[in-house]
């Protein structure tokens, strides 16, 4: 017979959230919003939890409306970061505070844009599609240390599908290949000896500098600092299935052929 005591444990963990910025109290432009950036990513965002960052707020929203709305897109809001009279309004709607220093970037801010039609050009107006300046949006936490000592993270095994890989404060290195709904993350850059063939996030804590190299591109999203940009339909013939580097140009996510 298991004894009570041992029957559950508490042990220490690390949030591995998005956080929610909202920028303004009005309901209805939240949940247009939502709405609107939901479509953009493709369901890049589903089945994540969620901080609720109103600490730009002077007053707060319908948090149950909010709150009903994301679940819908299968986001799950866990709690408020904000003034104390919106915490107040947020704990009475059973959300509680919740401090996301420690959590998990995964932000969607900034431009998208297609890939180019030849391995150095940028995308045509035709071909882009930009995220319009939205009134909620995921937004990157900042680091807390420099990242340049963190150890490289090497992945010797395939990734399949619903694996996710996160690199904190450094770069990671898979040898093998990356299937289509494998995610992989991480602070620094991401190198991929094989095919990438799921989600690559390079710069997650805001790193512009970082960069996407695998040796066979056929992605499902690349994100680079907050720039992303989902692959909806196959790359160029240019760039599906060679060996290319995507880098962070301003606004705009650049693929070259290596």
């Amino acid at each position: 017979m298991t004894n009570r005591s041992e029957a559950l444990d508490f042990k220490s963990a690390t949030l591995y959230t998005l956080r929610a910025v909202l920028h303004t109290p009005d309901t209805k432009a939240l949940l247009q919003a939502l709405q609107q950036r939901m479509q953009q990513s493709a369901g890049f965002y589903e089945n994540e939890a969620i901080i609720l960052d109103a600490q730009g707020l002077d007053q707060a929203p319908d948090w149950k409306a909010l709150v009903s709305a994301m679940r819908k897109h299968q986001l799950y809001p866990i709690g408020v970061q904000g003034s104390d009279d919106i915490v107040a309004s947020a704990l009475k709607a059973g959300l509680p505070l919740l401090d996301a220093s420690a959590s998990r970037a995964s932000s969607a801010t900034g431009n998208t844009t297609e890939s180019p039609p030849t391995p150095e050009a940028e995308a045509t107006p035709t071909q882009a599609k930009a995220a319009n300046p939205a009134d909620i949006a995921p937004s990157p936490e900042p680091a807390n240390t420099p990242s340049a000592a963190a150890p490289t993270m090497v992945i010797r095994h395939p990734l399949r599908s619903g694996q996710r890989i996160y690199a904190r404060g450094g770069d990671l290195i898979v040898m093998g290949v990356v299937s289509q709904g494998a995610e992989v993350i991480a602070d620094g850059h991401i190198h991929v000896y094989g095919p990438l063939r799921g989600k690559a996030i390079a710069g997650a804590q805001g790193r512009t500098d970082a960069m996407i190299l695998t040796t066979q591109l056929d992605p499902e999203l690349l994100a680079i600092a907050g720039v992303y940009r989902v692959v909806e339909t196959r790359l160029p013939d240019s760039l599906h299935n060679q060996a290319a580097q995507v880098a962070l140009d301003g606004d705009t996510l650049r693929i070259r052929t290596l």
